[in-house]
């Protein structure tokens, strides 16, 4: 029981490190500059180092000193847990573009008429060969963060299910399993619900002072400290790791395993089965729809409700994972309770995979478009060129400024320059802007305008609750054909095969959905962008989505891919 309380402790740290880093995706594109197609790859980095070993652990699981095993693999976890937030640690501060000059810049992005070219050096500055490199990196620490992440977690639970069964009585043995697949549900939860909570400090915490970080967290431009997370989750699984190196190896001699048989043989013998097959390829629909939806929900809630990454976090990690742990144990009761044939089993799974497209297919009209933003989606006049709105032109505004503000007339500004503001006002308390005024570029009844700082929002407020509790709905229908799917790949193949079988599914599953999934959707996201942030000439992150594109073809991936399934 101590083992099994051990494991569960474990399984839970070990999702913790690999489940934070989807809850702070869209704040590490933000802090370094990544696109969605790159964060998706990182996202699903972690599966490559886990599928190169996984054949070969399970081929091997009888002959090796299980605990110590999964004790390694726990600490190689923890290492990459450590790593994950390493680039916080060697990278300078955090920076970006400010009305005010203050410790971080000397540049300002007001309207300047006079000060020829003073703000040239706001747009380069980043762009040193050091600072090129120090992206790459970053990068290149986070990948083999993420591949150590994968290695190490290969024993852990093959490992340790294989060793509570052959020890557990008969009769406690599914309990114990039971308890261990209840904890790899609510793990991810737990993630999101840890992400919810140190997004809203800000990311340079332990470099500047409190007072002089002049973003609130509903700042566009605003990072959350997403390297805390990681700290707290990889000591949790390195405290979980000493336990194992203390339990004993004995073991009473178990039956020949069956691995030992002819592995191609095994292996065409199962792929010939039509229903094995079949039930497999409709888990690749579902997972490769689940793989998209954990990596890049957030960033979806967040551009298109205006939400802060901190509350997005939370909606998925209190509403989305417990409705879909609801789906799945109500599936699991209905079998039992109902005691079904193969066909009902298949049969529970197709109307439960109808339904939830009934529910599915709404979302993708509950949106809203882009909010209107000067000279990006939207132009007062024909001239849809470079931010030419002659209001601005003696401003000299640097090309690159993004300090997004929301005008009088409802229009969002990609810099106080651009909106031609030449005042801004400061509540002398916090530090924070107030507003800011005599802009050339907002007209109210002909006089200059005002603006607020930060972005307009989409005006979609009134659409997030009907969307969360359909995407809920949805969610839970979709998931009580779990355990029906399961049940008709164990019993409709030669129990000799069984262990190797489930071997096999979830190695197609890695590698035709867990892998390719976050890709596939971060490169589908990036097609929708229509404005990129530059960061020495190359594309970084995206600043502003089309938000009816986004919400098509994210919602439109996952809708094909429920259709899949069915």
């Amino acid at each position: 029981q101590f083992f099994v309380f051990c494991h569960g402790f474990l399984q839970l740290s070990q999702l913790l490190v690999s489940g934070y880093l989807k809850s702070s995706i869209s704040t590490i594109e933000r802090r370094y500059g990544f696109s969605s197609q790159t964060s998706g790859l990182l996202a699903s980095f972690n599966e490559v180092g886990n599928t190169l070993l996984i054949v070969f652990i399970s081929y091997f699981g009888s002959r090796v000193h299980r605990p110590r095993f999964i004790g390694c693999g726990a600490i190689l976890v923890s290492l990459a847990g450590f790593l994950m937030s390493l680039p916080h640690f060697i990278t300078g501060p955090y920076e970006y573009d400010q009305s005010v000059a203050s410790i971080f810049s000397n540049t300002t992005d007001l309207c300047q008429p006079g000060v020829l070219g003073s703000q040239g050096n706001l747009s380069d500055a980043g762009c040193t060969p050091h600072a090129a490199r120090e992206n790459h990196e970053v990068l290149l620490v986070m990948f083999v963060a993420q591949v150590l992440l994968g290695i190490g977690g290969v024993p852990i639970q093959p490992f340790g299910i294989s060793y509570i069964d052959d020890f557990a009585s008969e009769r406690n043995s599914p309990l114990y399993l039971g308890i261990l697949f209840s904890v790899t549900i609510i793990g991810p939860g737990v993630a999101f619900m840890l992400g919810s909570a140190m997004l809203r400090f800000y990311v340079d915490i332990d470099k500047v002072d409190g007072d002089d970080v002049q973003l609130t967290n509903k700042d566009p431009r605003w990072v959350g400290a997403w390297w805390l997370g990681f700290l707290v989750a990889a000591s949790l699984v390195a405290i979980s790791a000493v336990p194992y190196f203390f339990f004993p190896r004995e073991m009473p001699k178990e039956e020949q395993r069956h691995y030992h048989s002819n592995f191609p043989l095994v292996l065409l013998r199962n792929l010939r089965h039509p229903v094995f097959l079949l039930v497999v390829l409709g888990q690749v629909n579902l997972s490769a729809m689940v793989a998209g939806l954990a990596t890049f929900m957030g960033k979806f809630l967040e551009r298109q409700f205006s939400l802060t990454a901190s509350l997005a976090n939370m909606i998925i990690g209190a509403v989305n994972i417990p409705g879909a742990t609801v789906g799945i144990v109500v599936g699991g009761a209905i079998l039992k309770r109902f005691q079904m044939s193969l066909r009902q089993c298949s049969a529970m799974c197709v109307l439960g995979m109808f339904l939830c497209l009934l529910l599915a297919f709404p979302l993708l009209f509950l949106g809203c478009p882009t909010q209107k933003v000067a000279g990006v989606t939207y132009s007062e006049s024909s001239d849809f060129g470079h931010h030419a709105l002659e209001c601005n032109l003696q401003c000299n505004c640097p090309e690159k400024a993004y300090n997004p503000i929301c005008g009088s007339n409802s229009i969002e500004y990609i810099s106080p320059c651009l909106a031609g503001c030449r005042v801004v006002n400061i509540n002398t308390g916090n530090n924070l802007v107030l507003n800011y005024t005599e802009c050339s570029c907002i007209s109210e009844n002909g006089l200059a305008g005002s603006a607020k700082p930060g972005t307009c929002g989409t005006g979609c407020s009134h659409l997030f609750l009907p969307f969360v509790v359909l995407s809920c709905l949805a969610g839970i229908l979709a998931s009580t054909s779990h355990t029906p799917s399961f049940m008709l790949i164990l019993r409709s193949i030669q129990p000799e095969d069984k262990s190797f079988a489930v071997g096999i599914q979830f190695m197609l599953l890695r590698i035709l959905a867990w892998m390719p999934g976050p890709v596939l959707y971060g490169s589908a996201i990036d097609t929708t962008c229509i404005l990129w942030e530059k960061k020495c000439d190359r594309k970084a992150a995206c600043r502003y989505y089309d938000n009816n594109l986004f919400r098509q073809r994210y919602l439109g991936l996952q809708f094909f891919f429920e259709v899949g399934a069915f």
